[in-house]
């Protein structure tokens, strides 16, 4: 059996992490299929619907704006899902690129990344994300209509989140690089003269990936929580864009009055980060290279 052949088989027997994965699917790509059958639109503004019960057309009512809340937590989910993942496959990279130089250079190169990884570990990570959302692009030469726009909005916060998630990843990927490099075949390498830059792709990160893919997807959860909270804080994704957090932000206006609104994206939070982590727990497992062979 080849190695994508057993991963699937050892994914698929994890029910708990394709229920995870079907679950990101559907928060995904059901937004535009929602709509397009039951004729919605998450923008459509209706003030004289506003607060509207289930039901009439509207599976979960209304908001404070008239607007159907269904389309609004799936295009809210697309938003949140996207900034997350954006930001954990950013937060790879970095993590990446500082683990494997750490790991296979050694000596003061390591001491030093190590260092600067243990000073963000300390660093105040909400307080920071506060103070780094908060800043005015304008004043850094950006002009005002790009700093502005939404594709501006969406690049920031996912720059933010991920220029404080690399840690966890810098020393896994450390870790693994430690390790592989006192194996035979590494030292084969460098002994018939390999450059550092080529044992360092060609050996040492192919032994490192599925420790980062587990570590990723993992983290995807815990930065769309961040996502959440800077946005809910009004530093985030800024309305008329949906996203759970904005819309738990807006929802606590009103919580007395439809407490319903706060609950549907505090429960689509909840399960996509069970959803992540489900996923991350399937993975782990079928990328676990001590698992009996099948």
């Amino acid at each position: 059996m080849n190695g994508f052949a057993r991963f699937r088989r050892r994914f698929l027997r994890h029910r708990a992490a394709v229920a995870g994965l079907v679950v990101l699917v559907l928060m995904a790509l059901a937004a535009p299929l929602v709509g397009a059958a039951l004729g919605l639109d998450a923008t459509q503004v209706d003030l004289f619907g506003r607060y509207a019960p289930p039901g009439g057309g509207h599976l979960l009512g209304t908001d404070e704006a008239g607007r159907d809340v269904l389309m609004r937590l799936l295009y809210g989910g697309q938003v949140s899902l996207a900034v997350g993942l954006a930001a954990a496959l950013g937060a790879a990279l970095i993590g990446t690129s500082v683990g494997l130089l750490a790991g296979t250079r050694g000596g003061r190169v390591d001491a030093l990344l190590m260092r600067t990884t243990d000073a963000v570990i300390a660093l105040p990570v909400l307080p920071l994300l506060i103070v780094l959302a908060a800043v005015d692009l304008t004043r850094l030469g950006v002009p005002a209509g790009s700093a502005q726009s939404e594709e501006a909005a969406l690049l920031r916060i996912v720059s933010v989140i991920a220029l404080v998630g690399w840690t966890t990843v810098a020393r896994l990927v450390r870790a693994g690089a430690l390790s592989v490099r006192t194996r035979d075949y590494v030292r084969a390498a460098e002994a018939l003269g390999a450059s550092r830059l080529r044992v360092a792709m060609r050996h040492v990160l192919p032994n490192v990936v599925a420790p980062v893919v587990v570590a990723t997807t993992l983290a995807a959860g815990n930065l769309i929580l961040l996502e959440s909270v800077l946005s809910f804080l009004g530093l985030g994704i800024q309305p008329p864009v949906p996203s759970w957090g904005n819309m738990l932000s807006n929802a606590q206006e009103t919580i007395a009055r439809a407490p319903a609104l706060a609950l549907w994206p505090g429960a689509c939070i909840f399960a996509t980060v069970i959803a992540l982590n489900f996923l991350g727990d399937g993975l782990q497992d079928a990328l676990d290279p001590r698992a009996a062979a099948d």
